[in-house]
């Protein structure tokens, strides 16, 4: 926090005393509860109970809210860095202090601290449910600390949104739960976006609960359980709940049901007769003490599935490795049994399941914020017009998302993993003589000798020359990217460094913890809370890897994730920060942004000049301005998954991060898939067509899994269909570069959303609030991907208030209503609004090939449009300069006309003239659009132009 400090402040304070003092004057005494100070930017309000509540103002409208005994004790926030710099004024009346300015209102009672927000016409925003604020004290590693927690809006009917990434097909989240704690698939960011008009940023780094503020707990029951080995029963038992979620949990395993598998002890998924003839079925009947909605959480891995009275309720599949959670509701009555049965085949599996009791309607629909630990109540209000105000609101607090490389827009292909020089080459190779468009090639993890994680160097038997394997990939026009980890094998002279300045966490190691490579090896992860140790992190890297020249860097497991299968407490324990004392639950989700600004900071001093790009499995509020694109994790290769993927990008992209990517495949296979099973082979290949449909229309565009191998020519081999699918979206995609591209720069210059859930364009329409298998691609495109096997047409939602093409027919449709859209195998459906301006690029095979070549300009009849199409050097950090260009595009529908202005700015190197095509689309047509190039040509040379059509 800023100290406030010097006599312009001591003035500035004084004056604001003055106008309080005049105010509360004329206020008769029996309207008088709690005191109110002015402070600089805001006010100090301390409650009849001696809490004090202190209020500052932005410039924008936004506020800090602190609340705590002393609400003026210096916090240090790792995800704002925003001071406040409003001059809101205060007045007091009726039992209120007000903070005003010209775009919101926030009250707050005196006597109870009660805060309310309005927008600039008095709507309210924000109500606070005063009993429901809690400033709890709890011990951490001998310190103290609060568990805190407030409420809003008790009863709303408010579309919610954002909170970062998670994979339970949860959209607008009025009624829902949410527990942000990173994951190797769920990201929290704790930004909550309001259809009312406002965001709540909440500043604090502990797990923490929105909705239910109650952890869930197990489900306890009488359970009879039941263990197959084969077919035979084993072992049948009375257990009071379903409890083999985390490793130590093994061993309540019953001794006769071992004969034929030995409990998970490491990451591998291991295979075998005796793992594949295992069942376990639990039955159990749960009579609820209340109405209503009760929520349950199935915490599993392998093959299980969840029936509610007979009916099946739940079915999922993940990699041992990686269990998560799967949510599931049931509407109950209070006293009414329902019978439960589980039926799980461990296959050293983890399992849990557990549960929520039904909450009051006013309660289930509100705005709720609990956290474990922090050192005050400490959040920030947004206020805004808009969803895209309130991502600028949030950029604002947290900083600017910097432009990404054009290249980092084109395709990427990746596999777990190129063992050799060699495989990583022949990949660039095949893709160029096949002429298939490919900008970046990814080198995943182990490319080091096996007893080295950590030292950031090759396995020279393997990569013999790592610079030479990287000029190739440039002297083919490709990029290649690194997986760089946070981890360290304890004698390695890497982490030797780090240990000798305090900078490894020590609480892995004693625990003994192995990894799962060759026989498991003792491990563990840099403290990066100092600049310091950030500093010699990537001191390191720079000194070994930096010189080979790679374009990309890829910060893998960085939630941390040292092990997949620890419970949340013990791995809070073991994240324990000894270079600044600090217990681990109170800073748990800040890792991977203070790791990733690490990174980010070293790439720009060693780089000056140059875009850097990470990567990153996690991020927290402010991952944005470390250069970071976030990925969903290693997710499984399951029809499930792959719908999971549409509500899990786009509330990230509107929690504030644009850049965002996913596995095209599913990163993890089931067996059947990856033994190449005859029968399961249509699927997969299905299962993979549609998952790079959607991929070819999200921020990056990237293919990345365990075997089968992903490459296009691999997965496609034998089904020439499904090849010509695959090359077609993916030509499609380097043709969209052009409005990609201009997208991308505008999450830059306009703090812009590329993902973007239907809410952002379309408030007004409640209907699309909860749809969560559709999103908007930039203002224009309509993005339906298909999540079914066998589907060949899928139920479309047109959002109200305009009206869209097909983009498969050129048919234009009324919206406001559901279409039921053609999606052959090859094709995914995918509409256009109308009154959208979409500029296409040549056919090029890599991002740089053409970037400033001739243009098509699709333009779609039935309402007013405009695009501003962006252009500049494509990697450099001239756009920070100013070097830049933008030609703005016009159309008028009742004239049937198309006016280019004037190009504004310019950058080296940029063509003087491009040709246009001008393509109408009317529905007089029939057929793709974007693959017509009907039209009317013209010369641009900069000069403003317009075309009748």
């Amino acid at each position: 926090m800023a100290a406030w400090e010097g006599d312009a402040m001591k003035r500035y304070v004084q004056g604001l005393w003055l106008i309080c003092a005049m105010v509360v004057s004329t206020l008769p005494v029996s309207a008088m509860a709690g005191t109110v100070r002015a402070v600089a930017h805001g006010m100090v309000v301390t409650t009849d109970s001696g809490q004090q509540v202190r209020v500052l103002g932005y410039r924008d409208g936004t506020y800090r809210i602190t609340v705590a005994r002393d609400a003026d004790a210096a916090r240090t926030s790792f995800m704002v860095v925003k001071e406040p710099d409003g001059n809101p004024r205060l007045a007091v009346a009726n039992g209120e202090a007000e903070l005003s300015s010209e775009v919101s209102r926030a009250q707050v009672r005196l006597s109870d601290g009660r805060l309310r927000v309005f927008n600039a016409v008095g709507k309210l925003l924000l109500d606070e449910y005063s009993p429901a604020r809690r400033i709890a004290p709890v011990k951490l590693e001998g310190q103290r600390w609060y568990a805190t927690r407030v409420q809003f809006n008790r009863g709303t009917d408010e579309g919610l949104f954002g909170l970062g990434q998670h994979q339970n097909r949860q959209m607008n989240y009025n009624g829902e739960d949410v527990e942000l704690a990173q994951h190797n698939m769920s990201i929290a960011i704790p930004y909550l976006l309001s259809t009312r008009g406002y965001g709540i940023l909440w500043d604090n780094n502990s797990v923490t609960r929105i909705g239910d503020p109650k952890p869930y707990e197990k489900l306890k029951l009488n359970w009879r359980a039941d263990y197959f080995l084969r077919d035979r029963l084993a072992v049948s038992r009375a257990e009071p709940m379903i409890d083999y979620q985390y490793l130590s949990d093994q061993a309540e395993w019953p001794e006769a049901a071992k004969a034929r598998t030995v409990a998970a002890t490491s990451g591998q998924n291991t295979q075998g007769d005796a793992v594949q003839s295992q069942k376990v079925v639990w039955t159990g009947s749960y009579t609820p003490d209340s109405d209503g909605i009760h929520k349950f959480r199935l915490y599993s891995s392998s093959y299980v599935k969840v029936y509610a009275d007979g009916k099946l309720v739940l079915s999922r599949w993940r990699q041992n490795w990686n269990p998560w959670y799967h949510n599931f509701t049931l509407a109950l009555t209070k006293g009414k049994p329902v019978q439960l049965r589980v039926e799980w085949e461990p296959n050293q599996g983890y399992i849990a399941l557990e549960h929520s009791d039904a909450l009051p309607e006013l309660d289930r629909h509100s705005v709720s914020f609990a956290s474990d630990a922090g050192k005050t109540i400490d959040y920030y209000v947004v206020a805004g017009k808009t969803m895209d105000a309130l991502v600028a609101g949030y950029r604002r607090l947290t900083g600017k998302a910097p432009m990404m490389p054009r290249w980092a827009y084109g395709f990427w292909q990746s596999r777990q993993r190129y063992e050799t020089q060699d495989q990583l080459l022949d990949v660039m190779r095949e893709y160029r003589a096949q002429h298939i468009p490919l900008d970046t090639v990814v080198q995943d993890w182990f490319y080091w000798p096996e007893k080295q994680w950590g030292c950031h160097c090759f396995d020279t038997s393997r990569f013999p020359d790592a610079k030479a394997m990287v000029d190739k990939v440039h002297d083919l026009h490709g990029r290649i990217m690194i997986s760089v980890w946070p981890k360290f094998y304890p004698w390695t002279r890497h982490a030797e460094e780090l240990s000798a300045k305090g900078f490894l966490y020590r609480r892995p190691l004693e625990a003994g913890q192995k990894d799962w490579v060759g026989p498991g090896y003792a491990n563990t992860f840099y403290d990066p809370y100092t600049d310091e140790a950030r500093s010699l992190y990537f001191r390191q890297i720079a000194d070994t890897l930096l010189p080979t020249g790679f374009d990309a860097w890829w910060m893998d497991a960085t939630e941390p994730d040292w092990h997949s299968n620890l419970s949340v407490s013990k791995r809070a324990y073991q994240m324990y920060s000894a270079a600044t004392d600090t217990p681990g639950a109170a800073i748990f989700n800040t890792y991977p942004l203070v790791h990733a600004e690490g990174v980010a900071d070293g790439l720009r001093a060693a780089q000056p000049d140059r875009r850097p790009f990470i990567l990153t499995r996690s991020g927290f509020g402010g991952i944005q301005r470390a250069s970071a694109a976030l990925w969903s994790g290693d997710v499984a290769a399951r029809w499930s998954n792959l719908r999971d993927q549409i509500s899990a990008g786009a509330n990230l992209s509107i929690s504030g991060v644009p850049n965002w990517t996913h596995d095209i495949g599913g990163f993890a296979v089931e067996d059947r898939y990856s033994k190449q099973l005859p029968e399961a082979l249509p699927e997969w290949r299905e299962l993979y067509l549609r998952w790079f449909q959607f991929g070819a229309f999200t921020p990056l565009f990237r293919s990345h899994g365990e075997f089968p191998f992903r490459e296009i020519p691999q997965v496609s081999a034998g089904d020439p269909a499904m090849r010509n699918a695959l090359i077609y979206y993916d030509r499609l995609r380097y043709r969209m570069l052009p409005y990609i591209y201009t997208l991308a720069a505008g999450t830059y210059f306009d703090d812009g959303t590329m993902m973007r859930p239907l809410v952002m364009d379309f408030p007004q329409d409640r209907r699309g609030w909860h749809i969560d298998d559709e999103y908007m691609f930039g203002p224009a495109l309509l993005v339906a991907p298909v999540t079914e096997f066998r589907a060949r047409s899928r139920q479309v939602y047109l959002p109200a208030g305009t009206s869209w093409y097909d983009s498969a027919s050129g048919k234009p449709l009324q919206g406001g209503q559901s279409v039921t859209a053609k999606a052959p195998r090859e094709k995914m459906p995918l509409f256009v609004r109308a009154g959208a301006i979409v500029p296409l690029g040549p056919q090029v095979e890599w991002s740089d090939q053409d970037p400033h070549g001739p243009l098509t300009v699709h333009v779609f009849a039935g309402a007013d449009g405009a695009f501003t199409l962006y252009d500049d050097q494509g990697s450099d950090m001239g756009y920070t300069r100013g070097e830049t260009a933008r030609i703005p595009l016009r159309w008028n529908d009742r004239l049937r006309l198309l006016t280019i202005d004037a190009r504004q700015g310019r950058f080296p190197a940029m063509p003087v003239s491009r040709r246009i095509t001008i393509v109408l689309h009317n529905g007089s047509e029939e057929g793709p659009v974007f693959d017509s190039q009907h039209g009317k040509t013209i010369s641009y040379d900069g000069k403003p132009v317009s075309v009748t059509l």
